[in-house]
């Protein structure tokens, strides 16, 4: 005898019937779904396909954006530091023109004969390739041939004279190059008494034309380094390290692409054998594998289409998305299984089912939509594009989830039950006298009996967290997208295809920091672009900004310790006599600053011996020049960029703070910034549709608030675990305060929507929580494990920041489940049992909020 429908108390046809009379639903979105479903799953299915070819159409157009660049696009400091230098290389030669470091490293000597000689002779062949384009270069062994034969102009000579000398006139030519500075740069282990050192660095300068595009520099740059190591003894990466824009571009592009070699596998990996024990079903499975694939092809389709990029902020979207996907994948399954095993027909169940899930996924939907889009009131570009893509790539989970999915599963079942295709796992997740339908009922059973408490406690915790959490670092540096040489040297175990590629940034940043004492710090320049520069109070104006001494800057009577083209002024004033009259001529207050003829001061300042020095810092069209400042190596750089700031704002002229280290700080107050305000704007906008959705669906809008208050705590208790695991607040990462807002309303909302579907059949509170918490807690519960394993694997990235993200959103995930099973059940049971005057008034203030209330 055929099982009795719980909902209707008819008989129910296991093989399904597409004139079964339908459950109506509530709202007008939820009955064109059931029907549209029901009716033509052949015709839904067909189309999803068409729309999914449509978008595969975009893929092509995605273009890849890596490393710290992507971040800097909208910065004005950015801006005025890629304009300072294209004015001033352009200024300095006719050609493009492009440089390259080499670190050579010998445990022994870097200075000894044998390795000068190697040098030498790497150098001689750079010089001598004319594919190379080299203009020239130079290194102490250059340095120290010249000390043996001034007249050695070439590499070729200079090693010749390096060959014919002793070994104790090589150490006495060594000992005068020091003497006078004119080594050149080796490491600080330097010791004349030797002479010895460890390492030396060798630079090459390439005369590209200025027409030279990205590539044509980076073939030049990457044949170098073949080159060098054609050198008997260089070995790139060992003995050898060459540090090049065009090969830190490259690396940074292969660290994108090895991370997602190594992660998406793992994470498909990983996901199948979840979405193998939820589904228990291989037809079940297929449709779900499906789905999640076609959310990724509109997504990656859109990007194409709308010419966004990927990046690394990217990398990240897609686990998010794959986590809603397989959210609604098992919610719609489970929900289907449960109205079956209680005797529901094919399309009643999937009725039953999209009737009660439908506005729950478009509440989940909307609301992720909303902290995800909360990013576009971000003030860097590519955390606008992260909220842009996510958004619509939570819209098409819905789409896809919420319609194709539940058309799939009919047109399944219908086959499977003409054609006999036996069924194999079909019971629903947590279903009681299971393990976990016996585990799930716990935040229910307790919020029976001390649902104060647990409130209470909860919000303590959260409150703290969040309080803790405040003091979280902000970072941000190119160093801060490379793993350290550690963790490259144990991914280089992995076999073929895994292995990553050789990255030499970290081993420059070492040499640079251990070996020389010096990092990518950057400079601190103030760029002065405007065509007052020729005028006659430009100096005087720049005087003014030379006298500035904050104590973030080096100063030294009274003037800051900066270079500037007063400086090669009065250089050339003391060597020419008859310059240093034009100059008094030209000063008018006999303060030595001319305050007229200024432009005719630059004029003979460019045709004289000081022309190359006088090129550094002022145009050739004396129309931009700069003043570059000395950093007091104790400050900090926040203090650093804020004196900058004040010295050119305090300027008539035109001028900019600017340079590396600037632009950085820039950043990390945009990150700071635009991660508070994304918070705000998710929340703001999350519990405000929650309470127009309640309102609308339940005449309930205090519903949307009791939705909130988990996810309150799981945004408290993140910042707080933020902070305790020493993760800063980076470009990346900056969103997930918002993002959480959306990981924990797709939990809270799903075990609300339930409840209230509970209550409203009969059920008291208790026993509505209870067969919530086994129903959905199951599916819940499946959806957390799968979604925290798939996020999980970002932590297996190369690229440390989305490690980092990875388990943070692993983390809000875990969170937000915990605080939906536990935290929410006392939440109900508090707002149930208090006194109905108080509810009454309570429910007064929630609706008379809704502006469009009828």
């Amino acid at each position: 005898m055929a099982p009795t429908d719980r909902r209707n108390g008819t008989d129910g046809d296991t093989s399904g019937s597409a004139v079964d009379p339908q459950p109506d639903a509530d709202d007008p979105i939820t009955r064109w779904v059931n029907r549209a479903i029901s009716t033509a799953p052949w015709r839904i299915l067909a189309a999803f396909l068409l729309l999914t070819v449509l978008f595969a159409g975009g893929i092509s157009g995605i273009e890849q954006q890596a490393g710290s660049d992507q971040f800097t696009e909208d910065v004005e400091e950015s801006q005025a530091l890629e304009d300072m230098q294209e004015e001033f290389e352009s200024n300095s030669r006719d050609s493009g023109g492009s440089t390259a470091t080499l670190f050579i490293s010998d445990d022994r000597n870097v200075l000894s004969k044998p390795v000068l000689l190697r040098v030498l002779d790497a150098q001689d062949r750079l010089e001598t390739e004319p594919r190379l384009r080299v203009e020239q270069t130079g290194s102490p062994a250059s340095n120290i041939a010249r000390q043996i034969d001034p007249t050695a102009t070439t590499a070729e000579a200079q090693r010749r004279a390096i060959e014919r000398a002793s070994v104790r006139e090589i150490e006495s030519a060594i000992r005068r190059a020091d003497e006078t500075d004119s080594l050149g740069p080796v490491s600080e282990d330097f010791s004349p008494a030797g002479p010895d050192a460890s390492v030396m660095q060798v630079f090459v300068s390439y005369d590209v034309p200025a027409s030279a595009g990205t590539s044509d520099v980076s073939e030049i740059q990457f044949e170098t380094v073949e080159i060098v190591e054609e050198v008997e003894g260089f070995e790139s990466g060992e003995n050898v390290v060459v540090f090049a824009d065009a090969i830190l571009e490259d690396e940074i592009l292969d660290l994108l692409t090895d991370t997602a070699i190594i992660v998406f596998p793992t994470a498909v990996f990983l996901i199948l054998f979840f979405l193998v024990i939820a589904y228990r079903d291989p037809i079940d499975l297929a449709l779900g594998i499906v789905s999640l694939v076609m959310t990724l092809v509109w997504t990656f389709g859109f990007m194409g289409y709308a010419n966004i990029p990927f990046s690394d902020s990217m990398v990240t979207v897609f686990p998010l998305l794959l986590a809603v996907g397989i959210d609604f994948g098992i919610h719609t399954i489970n929900r289907y299984r449960e109205e079956r095993s209680h005797g529901a027909s094919i399309d009643k169940a999937m009725s039953l089912t999209t009737t009660q899930l439908t506005a729950a996924f478009l509440i989940v939907t909307l609301t992720t939509v909303f902290s995800f889009a909360a990013n576009l009131t971000s003030s860097l570009q590519s955390t606008r594009e992260f909220g842009i893509v996510s958004a619509f790539g939570i819209l098409f989970t819905f789409l896809i989830f919420g319609i194709f999915l539940p058309a799939g599963k009919i047109v399944a079942d219908r086959l499977r039950a003409e054609s006999r295709i036996p069924q194999f796992g079909s019971s629903p997740i947590g279903s009681e006298g299971s393990i976990l339908g016996t585990v799930l009922p716990i935040g229910a059973k307790a919020a029976a009996i001390a649902p104060a408490v647990i409130l209470i406690s909860a919000l303590v915790l959260g409150a703290a967290g969040g309080a803790y959490g405040s003091g979280v670092d902000t970072e941000f540096s190119q160093e801060a997208f490379f793993p350290d040489q550690e963790r490259i040297e144990q991914y280089g175990a992995l076999p073929g295809p895994l292995a990553p590629s050789e990255y030499t940034f970290m081993q420059v940043l070492d040499r640079l920091e251990n070996d020389f004492g010096e990092g990518f710090v950057g400079s601190v320049t103030v760029y002065i672009d405007d065509p007052d520069v020729r005028s006659d109070m430009a100096l005087r104006d720049i005087d003014r900004a030379l006298q500035s001494t904050p104590e973030a800057l080096e100063s030294s009577d009274r003037r800051a310790n900066a270079d500037s083209i007063i400086g090669v002024m009065n250089n050339h004033a003391a060597e020419d006599p008859e310059f240093a009259q034009l100059v008094e001529r030209s000063d008018a207050t006999g303060d030595g600053i001319p305050d007229r003829n200024v432009d005719q001061v630059y004029a003979e300042l460019q045709d004289s011996p000081r022309s190359d020095e006088a090129a550094t810092y002022l145009t050739a069209d004396r129309r931009a020049t700069r003043i570059q400042y000395t950093v007091n190596v104790d400050a900090e750089q926040d203090e650093i960029t804020t004196a900058a700031q004040s010295i050119a704002n305090s300027m008539e002229l035109d001028a900019v703070a600017t340079g590396d280290l600037v632009v950085n700080q820039v950043v990390i107050d945009q990150i700071t910034e635009s991660s508070i305000r994304s918070l705000f704007v998710a929340f703001f906008l999350t519990g405000a549709f929650l309470m127009i959705a309640y309102w609308w669906l339940e005449s309930r809008a205090i519903y949307g608030v009791i939705n909130l208050i988990p996810i309150l705590v799981t945004v408290g208790v993140l910042a707080g675990s933020m902070r305790y695991l020493g993760i800063s607040l980076t470009p990346i990462n900056a969103p997930i305060l918002g993002v959480s807002i959306g990981l924990g309303v797709d939990y809270t909302v799903h075990f609300m929507h339930r409840f209230v579907d509970e209550f409203d059949s009969g059920r008291d509170v208790h026993a509505a929580l209870l067969v919530t918490a086994r129903g959905t807690g199951g599916a819940l519960t499946g959806s957390m494990i799968t979604t925290v394993t798939g996020l999980g694997t970002l932590y297996l990235a190369l690229i440390p920041l989305i490690q980092d993200f990875g388990l943070l959103l692993a983390l809000g995930v875990l969170y937000a489940y915990l605080a939906s099973i536990l935290i929410l059940p006392s939440t109900i049971v508090i707002w149930h049992g208090m006194d109905p005057a108080i509810q009454t008034i309570v429910k007064t203030i929630t609706d008379r909020t809704l502006a469009f209330r009828s």
